[in-house]
């Protein structure tokens, strides 16, 4: 209960900051009023779940996940409340002392997806490769995502990719498949997480 209430007060305060900054005191009102909104869904989930152990790898992990990987914790925070909007519910008994909160439903039935601290449809088989995300983020703080966006965008541009990708066993031979087979599986955060655990999609 204590992880959620803190969850939920240090994204109010976030979003107050960043409204106040954009909006002055209007903004801060926004801002704090969307900050409440997402947060006590996270917090209530965080809590719901029993997300962090209350032991000391819980505390430090709910530390980082709310100072350095603050921006990655609020993007998944935002994600998870998509998630639940649209029904999906939350995987406790995977979640409980995890250090991530976990959902049932994915956005597409062939893959997992991970924001922030938030992995939505991971099975047993793939969870490893999820979590190695969710440490890229803490690892990486307020560096991640826009190192992810830009690395999707360079392989988009310009795709080096081609040069190593395995033509042989994973043909791009048209358009969906180029971002599926080619600029997906060789961003830096998925080739290192597959890796770890998985098989590239071909």
């Amino acid at each position: 209960m204590v992880f959620g209430i803190l969850s939920a007060a240090v994204q109010v305060g976030l979003g107050a900051l960043l409204g106040f900054l954009v909006g002055g005191p209007v903004g801060l009102l926004i801002g704090a009023a969307v900050g409440l909104v997402v947060g006590a869904v996270f917090g209530w989930s965080v809590a719901s779940a029993g997300v962090y152990a209350p032991d000391a790898r819980g505390v430090f992990l709910f530390v980082v996940d709310h100072t350095w990987s603050l921006l990655n914790t609020v993007a998944g925070a935002v994600y998870l409340t998509v998630h639940l909007v649209f029904g999906h519910s939350l995987d406790r008994p995977t979640s409980l002392g995890s250090g991530r909160v976990c959902v049932v439903e994915g956005v597409s039935p062939r893959y997992a997806t991970t924001i922030g601290t938030v992995c939505a449809g991971a099975s047993s088989g793939i969870q490893r490769h999820e979590d190695v995300h969710i440490f890229q983020g803490r690892l990486l703080g307020p560096l991640y995502i826009p190192l992810v966006l830009a690395n999707y965008v360079l392989f988009t541009i310009a795709p080096v990719w081609l040069l190593y990708h395995d033509h042989t066993n994973a043909p791009i031979n048209r358009f969906t498949r180029y971002f599926e087979i080619g600029v997906y599986p060789h961003v830096w955060n998925e080739a290192i997480a597959y890796r770890i655990q998985g098989t590239p999609p071909r």
